[in-house]
């Protein structure tokens, strides 16, 4: 029986790696908007493919730090924008850089478009950072900078996208000027400051056809609005 009880739980493992099971699949049919977000990881992008497999919107990364840039984002912004989608870029924040050479760098990097959806900074662990997280006040304070120079560079409301860990530790009770796009790939989100979400990041092993990375797997994510409010959205 044990052997038994081993041998599911590996095949679920195995299943849900290879996104053959999404465990959050049901939660997220709840919100038929639903869309990707993609990096040089999903390496040559056949944008009009991925379009007609349901997706509305795309969020490309662009940049990280204070100077890296992803190496297909002019590509992968230009083509996507070609297509129906509705677009935007997302920059990787470093808790090692400052806040203003951050924006100044996404500002060089992305351009400013009324049609795009608003600019979204990803605020999440890397390395070691998990385990030995940084200062509250410093991770504010610059996290606050980059956020103002977004909001008055494109006019729009700025989406910072965050894990629960984060979220916890970084933006409850905080940000209000900002929307939210939480990342939960294994429940239906609930934030613990009972805010509202705008997007979620509901699976990172949706299998698509249209793109041939080094990961066969990409983000699938959701809008929390109807039809009206989406088009409306970051107007």
């Amino acid at each position: 029986m044990l052997l038994l009880i081993i041998g599911v739980l590996l095949l679920t493992v195995f299943l849900w790696y290879r996104g053959i099971i999404i465990p959050n699949a049901r939660a997220a049919i709840e919100y038929p908007i639903k869309g990707i977000d993609v990096s040089a990881y999903q390496g040559d992008i056949e944008w009009e493919q991925l379009q007609k497999q349901d997706m509305r919107f795309a969020f490309i990364k662009a940049t990280e730090g204070s100077s890296f840039v992803d190496r297909h984002f002019e590509t992968n912004w230009t083509n996507a924008k070609e297509t129906d989608l509705r677009v935007g870029a997302y920059h990787f924040f470093s808790y090692d850089s400052e806040g203003k050479t951050q924006g100044q760098h996404f500002i060089k990097t992305v351009p400013a478009d009324k049609e795009s959806l608003p600019p979204v900074i990803d605020v999440e662990f890397y390395g070691d950072k998990e385990k030995n997280p940084p200062d509250h006040g410093e991770v504010k304070k610059e996290l606050s900078t980059m956020v103002k120079m977004l909001e008055e560079h494109y006019g729009k409301r700025v989406i910072i996208y965050t894990t629960n860990k984060a979220y916890d530790l970084y933006i409850k009770n905080d940000f209000e000027e900002c929307d939210i796009w939480i990342r939960d790939v294994f429940s239906k989100p609930s934030l613990p400051d009972d805010r509202a979400w705008t997007f979620w990041q509901y699976t990172d092993r949706e299998q698509l056809a249209g793109y041939n990375g080094e990961e066969s797997s990409i983000d699938v994510n959701v809008f929390h609005g109807d039809e009206k409010a989406f088009r409306e959205y970051g107007g």
